[in-house]
């Protein structure tokens, strides 16, 4: 999801990762939609591009469906971008349901994690912990097979990963 696409804008693809993105509209109730400053954006991630912020409420959740028991790769993404004009890093929590996955403390970030999905829906919060708002890029959900990784019950969190292009700089992430 491209969190605070514009329903008529979507779905579109991105070449890129070869991925497609649809809009949040839908997942998730209330939030604003906003943009990343002026200076801040970068053609290779349209996905950045948008976001949606959330300055009403301690927690605001995606509620998604889901397979029971299948894994899932869940990645968020945020890029601050002083959307707002207050240039303040962002400070909140992401949540799994009702279990911490993350926080989210710099103006680029991306969280992992590889969960075992225990009913068929899930819930991905953005939880206020101070004084800025919690605000997101984009939300994906990618079912695995369920042999890559194998996993009891819990999940997986990456702390750190790298993409590499076969023809070009390295991209990280």
């Amino acid at each position: 999801m491209d969190c605070g696409l514009l329903p008529n804008d979507s779905p579109y693809n991105d070449d890129m990762f070869e991925l497609t993105y649809m809009s949040d509209d839908g997942y998730v109730r209330g939030g604003k939609t906003g943009r990343i400053g002026k200076g801040q954006e970068s053609d290779n991630f349209k996905s950045s591009l948008r976001l949606r912020y959330f300055p009403d409420g301690i927690r605001n959740c995606y509620n998604l469906n889901v397979t029971q028991g299948m894994n899932y790769l869940i990645r968020a993404s945020f890029v601050y971008g002083n959307y707002d004009g207050l240039n303040t890093i962002p400070n909140f929590d992401l949540y799994l349901g009702s279990n911490k996955w993350a926080t989210v403390n710099e103006i680029l970030a991306i969280k992992e994690i590889i969960h075992v999905m225990r009913s068929n829906s899930l819930q991905v919060c953005l939880v206020k912990t101070g004084k800025t708002t919690p605000m997101i890029n984009s939300l994906e959900l990618r079912p695995l097979r369920n042999d890559m990784y194998v996993i009891e019950s819990g999940s997986l969190k990456n702390e750190f990963r790298a993409f590499f292009k076969i023809s070009g700089d390295p991209i990280l992430r």
